[in-house]
């Protein structure tokens, strides 16, 4: 990735929460506690499939690879957020800001991609389980995880391209707490209908274009179950598929929220909370929902944690 800083721009500055003075403690302490529940939820979640046999399947697959883009995505905002909490001077350098920009987008993407190869998953399994083992290969699981960090991390470059290509030449203050697309246009003396439509581009086809995929694999999945004479199979059958459709509900409502909606200054505050809730909290709960929601992740925890107890001792 190539960037030229024509710009006049050699750092930016963020706002921040805008937190009152009194209020910056227990920010600090409340985010440092959700960012180290994200970074243990997520590591232990990767290392548990890792370490079980029974869970190292297409399915643990891309929820181990989902977890590890949650850690990595949130780490790319957290920590930064964090040390700007107890900092007078909130500042970052331009390529800086290209490179928190670049990762971000580039994970948020993969996890879009990751949430629809997960649904894809479920049909299969749900409405094909006869021919799952034969569709849902290894291989065929390895070449969906590979593609999906592939777009996203082309589509980022271009995003990245675009914006960090304008000029930004009147102001440098970024009114938010990381570097993203709504307030950095905001500030750009350049004409920005081109990257405003690049933005709109990608948000569609992979948010709305993922989310379409994930309706019809789940309209096709209750077709299925409903289908199922067992009330216990079918309580099965959603089970599997609870823990997955409510992350997905939550991501797409604050990606929904913040990006396909006309701009307004009114808003300002409300997509800092969104942001917040999208950056650092989704990232924390989505370990936490499959574990308290999936009996096999549940079973194998508890297993792990029982073995460790009795290694100690």
């Amino acid at each position: 990735m190539e960037l030229q800083n024509v710009t006049k721009v050699t750092e930016f500055t963020f706002t921040g929460l805008e937190a009152n003075h009194s209020q910056v403690p227990f920010l600090f302490i409340f985010f440092l506690l959700v960012y180290m529940i994200t970074v243990v939820g997520n590591s232990g979640m990767v290392a548990l499939v890792c370490s079980t046999p029974h869970l190292q399947t297409p399915m643990y697959y891309l929820l181990s690879c989902l977890s590890m883009v949650d850690l990595c995505y949130s780490s790319v905002i957290a920590p930064k957020m964090l040390a700007d909490l107890i900092s007078k001077l909130k500042s970052i350098s331009f390529i800086g800001c290209a490179l928190q920009f670049f990762f971000f987008a580039a994970l948020a993407g993969t996890e879009t991609l990751l949430l629809s190869c997960m649904s894809y998953d479920r049909y299969v399994a749900i409405c094909r389980p006869l021919h799952y083992r034969s569709i849902m290969t290894k291989n065929k699981c390895l070449w969906l995880i590979l593609m999906s960090f592939s777009i996203g991390f082309s589509q980022s470059s271009v995003q990245t391209k675009c914006i960090f290509g304008l000029e930004f030449c009147r102001r440098n203050q970024i009114d938010h707490f990381y570097c993203d697309v709504p307030p950095l246009l905001k500030i750009s003396c350049s004409d920005t209908f081109h990257c405003n439509m690049t933005t709109v581009f990608f948000i569609c086809s992979f948010g709305v274009g993922s989310m379409v995929n994930i309706l019809v694999s789940y309209t096709l999945i209750v077709s299925s179950v409903l289908q199922i004479k067992s009330s216990a199979g079918r309580g099965r059958a959603f089970s599997t598929c609870s823990s997955h459709l409510t992350c997905v509900c939550i991501f797409y409502w604050t990606v929904f929220f913040i990006y396909l909606r006309p701009p307004s200054s009114s808003f300002d505050r409300q997509d800092k909370v969104a942001s917040v809730f999208y950056t650092m909290v989704i990232p924390m709960l989505n370990p936490l929902i499959y574990s308290l929601r999936n009996q096999e992740v549940k079973k194998a925890l508890y297993r792990l944690t029982t073995r460790c107890f009795n290694t100690i001792l």
